[in-house]
């Protein structure tokens, strides 16, 4: 159902943060996604690419209203896509995180919120000790399955249902010898697979920070909608809402 005019009395600027590359699939489909989104959202949406080693400082970030860690890890700087997943945790600032935007979600969260310095990514840390993203049982490499969500998640509100088909490209996930700890709260598992594996995770008390393992804007390829990518529209319209209101009776 489309947003009123007045839920977003400005365009959305939103940081795609990621490297990009006009072969990935994915990043192929994003564009299409945010695309199709403002036309089902009645949103004047502004997407803008933003390089890993362009993000030194959070002044980089001030000008946005929602980040996007996008696919295509290992990333050219891993210290800026974590600064920008940093930015949006703490700030309230909607962010989503799709592939690679999974897996250093949960690294930022291991490192900064857990106080976990040493938390790394199997591909980029083979020899570490606790490496909170790890290689996956079984490849999900062009790979495509059927996820459940929990019950009452944004992610089920977003998409309708409990459960979707989606598509992954990634070999690395959450290292199940740290699930526990690293999902009793506030960051939860709101999705798996048919393996009980953890394939999306949400953020308690946040306006919007989902990251999925899955890739869920290739659905715009298809001529397809993206639910998750317009709950992400959505919830950024409402801030900006939020934020005008307050500025009006300050």
């Amino acid at each position: 159902m489309p947003i009123e005019a007045q839920t977003a009395p400005r365009p959305l600027r939103i940081a795609l943060v990621g490297d990009y590359n006009p072969t990935v699939t994915a990043h192929q489909a994003i564009p299409t996604a945010l695309a199709d989104a403002g036309r089902a959202l009645a949103l004047d949406i502004q997407p803008r690419w933003l390089p890993t080693e362009a993000i030194r400082s959070e002044q980089v970030l001030a000008d946005f209203d929602g980040i996007w860690c996008v696919p295509a890890s290992p990333y050219r700087s891993m210290e800026g896509a974590l600064l920008a997943i940093s930015h949006a945790r703490r700030h309230g600032l909607p962010f989503l995180g799709t592939c690679g935007g999974f897996q250093h979600a949960v690294i930022e969260y291991a490192r900064h919120h857990l106080g976990w310095p040493d938390a790394e990514h199997a591909e980029t840390a083979p020899q570490a000790e606790r490496a909170v993203i790890s290689l996956l049982a079984c490849s999900l490499v062009e790979e495509s399955n059927v996820v459940s969500f929990a019950p009452g998640s944004r992610i089920a509100r977003a998409y309708g249902e409990n459960y979707a088909r989606e598509t992954y490209h990634c070999r690395y996930g959450l290292n199940p010898h740290f699930r526990t700890e690293l999902t009793r709260g506030p960051l939860r598992a709101t999705a798996q697979d048919a393996t009980g594996e953890v394939r999306a995770v949400e953020l308690d008390d946040h306006p919007f920070f989902v990251a999925t393992l899955f890739q869920p804007e290739r659905s715009a390829l298809l001529g397809k909608p993206a639910p998750l990518v317009q709950a992400f529209a959505r919830a950024i319209a409402q801030r900006l809402q939020a934020t005008a209101h307050t500025k009006e009776y300050a």
